[in-house]
């Protein structure tokens, strides 16, 4: 029995293609997850786990994003000065006062692969705190992701 043969494509034969992504009322984690998978590329049918899909995300709306459970206040995020003792860290909540933005970029890099693919794809990700991005001239194709939508606690 012989083996079929799959075809790679060649990176020049790879189309761009641009997606628009609303990131209101989405739980950040669900959301980052579905924009990571869709930045490798796994969602195409050439897939290939060495290669650049050449997919960009636009993701608007990030100040709107959501925290399931108590990670507002519970969540820190970390980071380092580079200086001997310059460990800094910020809840979730102040750095959506501050970077409203930066807490959905860091879950997507987070969930890239840490190599230089990763390096070059995490270039591939735009993300806007407010419904205004400057891509109107790449014709961003606009993408509804459902995901589970937490529970609403009655009181």
């Amino acid at each position: 029995m012989k083996a079929q043969a799959s075809t790679l494509p060649k990176p020049a034969e790879i189309q761009e293609k641009w997606y628009l992504i609303d990131a209101e009322h989405q739980v950040v984690g669900r959301l980052a997850a579905r924009i990571a998978q869709l930045i490798r590329g796994k969602l195409e049918p050439t897939y290939s786990p060495h290669l650049d899909p050449k997919i960009h995300i636009v993701v608007i709306n990030a100040e709107k994003a959501i925290f399931t459970g108590k990670k507002m206040q519970d969540k820190i995020y970390y980071h380092h000065s580079g200086w001997r003792t310059g460990i800094k860290s910020i809840n979730a909540a102040e750095l959506l006062e501050k970077k409203p933005e930066e807490i959905l970029r860091t879950a997507i890099h987070g969930m890239l692969p840490k190599n230089r693919l990763g390096t070059k794809l995490r270039k591939n990700l735009r993300v806007y705190a407010g419904p205004e991005h400057e891509h109107q001239a790449q014709q961003p194709e606009t993408l509804v992701i459902h995901t589970r939508q937490p529970k609403v606690e009655k009181d």
